[in-house]
């Protein structure tokens, strides 16, 4: 019974905004209301607790917001300087096929971003970019959420695997047993080795995501409908694939979790981009574009328009291509220079710390506000003025733009973050039930017995789809999976790899990421269209995820400590 009252926050999430279509600005008061109702009466977690756990999420709420406002602004800044109608001119001489464009700007570049930053940076990123380069508003948040799977589990410079996972598990006595027990020596051996096999499963299950990128382009958004125009450039697809993911498991394997992501990602633009540009491995014919903007449905298009003839206000552009795209790849350096642990700037960073003990409860309200990427993305636009020499007008408009734009997605997110927040934190009640996402994992793993393997991903999923992160999903089912592979008897690692393979692909319909990813293009109420999508892709993800594992475990593929 507390397992099927537990999914009733995600069922209400699912009902109102994938089945009654219903804005998240709408939905999510409902969700929270649900949670917070079961919180205080069911599990009768005191109101302290459930304000505090509020409070904490409108906290996290702050740091989404900026985050999404320093995306935007970076955007209609390049939009106002002139800079991104040069780098549009500079994808179409890469080539003019969108096929190819979405390819190298969301699952290579969106990959080394996820690789760098992580935490949803990579849709404030890439999906505004498409937009500026001409894809439509929807197309462009379907790309950017489909490619948060297989780069997820080693972003923010592995990040779910040695925070995630670690944290999930390092403290329980049992594990540590049971892992001495398997041969490994050392704690970081233990992490690197089911690092591997993450990226091994990665691989695999997400040699398919450029073909499915490009399939839903040509499918949900061309003039003819056509899956099969996708299916055209599986060649092109495939290679785009392997480029990414054989550095990617090989990165793995000598590196540790820390580099998959983020050095998969930077070879394979350095394989994939002159092979695009000599146009080897694409069919013949005209390359693929979508139908004229007039005849756009519209749904494709978002509040944010994007008027790439247009430089600063009054004058033409005068960027050049080097200069127009500095501000991408100082973007993309300071994002990694921040990130790197040796380094002195991550924990300079971070010094500044507002940390409060909320109303005296274990929830903490935790902030490092210069650490947060949309510090970045806000420096990055400052030296864009100075460096493309805004005039006051244009810079003007590229702040008031993203004002508005970033008030619209708040309403919805100052929901959906402080639900979250309220579902994890009932622990400690009076009524002795388990917390809400441990009551759920307890009710699927009695229910699934012996072929609970199969379920594993989905598991993870659901803890990324509720939390929004990869990390946070590992540090709660990370023990819970470990747990149950020890009572049904079977190789712990690879239950753990598959919760955090499961939790990556979470990313792809998790809702606050697609609320923020949807306002940074002005795209805010059309969320559960988005989910309907992608909710096709975590359904392949997780379930090929599953099924690999559990033959994995039944063939005795990669014992413990091999």
């Amino acid at each position: 019974m507390t397992a099927l009252l537990s999914f009733l926050p995600i069922l209400a999430v699912g009902v109102l905004l994938v089945g009654f279509r219903l804005p998240a600005s709408r939905a999510m008061p409902v969700s929270y209301l649900v949670a917070a109702g079961l919180a205080l009466f069911v599990w009768q977690v005191p109101g302290v607790q459930v304000a505090a756990a509020s409070i904490k999420g409108l906290s996290l709420t702050l740091r989404l917001l900026f985050i999404i406002f320093g995306a935007i602004l970076l955007l209609n800044t390049l939009k106002h300087s002139g800079a991104l109608a040069v780098i549009r001119n500079g994808f179409t001489n890469i080539s003019a096929d969108r096929r190819v464009q979405v390819i190298i700007i969301a699952w290579l570049f969106g990959a080394f971003i996820e690789g760098a930053a992580g935490f949803g940076t990579p849709a404030a990123v890439t999906v505004p970019l498409m937009v500026g380069l001409g894809f439509p508003a929807m197309a462009a948040v379907v790309a950017g959420m489909i490619i948060q799977s297989t780069p997820v589990s080693f972003g923010a410079v592995g990040t779910p695997i040695l925070v995630g996972v670690n944290k999930g598990l390092a403290g329980d006595e049992s594990v540590k047993t049971v892992v001495a027990d398997m041969g490994f020596g050392q704690w970081d051996g233990f992490l690197a080795f089911v690092g591997f096999k993450v990226a091994l499963l990665h691989a695999i299950v997400g040699m398919l995501i450029p073909l499915l990128l490009v399939v839903f382009m040509t499918r949900f958004f061309g003039k003819n409908k056509s899956a099969r125009e996708g299916l055209a450039v599986w060649p092109f697809a495939l290679f785009a694939s392997f480029a990414l993911t054989v550095p990617y498991v090989l990165v793995a394997w000598f590196l540790g979790p820390e580099f998959p992501s983020l050095l998969g990602a930077l070879i394979g633009l350095a394989i994939v981009v002159p092979v695009a540009k000599r146009g080897w491995l694409m069919p013949k014919g005209e390359p693929w574009d979508f139908p004229p903007r007039t005849e756009w449905e519209a749904g494709w298009t978002g509040g944010m328009e994007i008027d790439l003839k247009s430089g600063q206000a009054g004058e033409p552009p005068k960027v050049g291509v080097f200069t127009a795209w500095l501000p991408y790849l100082l973007l993309a350096g300071l994002l990694v220079l921040t990130r790197i642990e040796a380094l002195p700037l991550k924990a300079w960073l971070r010094s500044i710390q507002l940390k409060w003990n909320v109303f005296g409860t274990d929830i903490f309200v935790d902030e490092t506000p210069l650490y947060v990427p949309g510090t970045v993305f806000i420096v990055v636009s400052l030296i864009a003025v100075a460096l493309h020499r805004m005039n006051g007008p244009s810079v003007g408009a590229a702040w008031g733009e993203s004002l508005k734009t970033t008030a619209k997605a708040s309403i919805a997110l100052v929901f959906t973050v402080p639900m979250v927040q309220v579902f994890l934190n009932t622990d400690g009640g009076l009524a002795g039930h388990e917390k809400m996402p441990i009551a759920l994992a307890n009710g699927v793993a009695a229910l699934a017995g012996g072929a609970y393997p199969l379920l594993a991903p989905a598991l993870g999923g659901f803890g990324a789809f509720v939390a929004g992160s990869n990390t946070i999903s590992n540090m709660m089912f990370s023990l819970f999976q470990f747990e149950v592979a020890v009572k049904i008897g079977i190789d712990a690692t690879w239950m753990v790899a598959l919760q955090a393979v499961g939790g990556a692909a979470g990313n792809v319909i998790c809702v606050h990421n697609v609320v923020a990813a949807s306002a940074v293009v002005g795209l805010t109420g059309r969320e559960g269209e988005v989910i309907r999508k992608t909710l096709l892709v975590f359904v392949y993800y997780a379930l090929a995820a599953g099924v690999i594992g559990f033959v994995f475990l039944k063939l005795g593929l990669l014992p413990p400590g091999g």
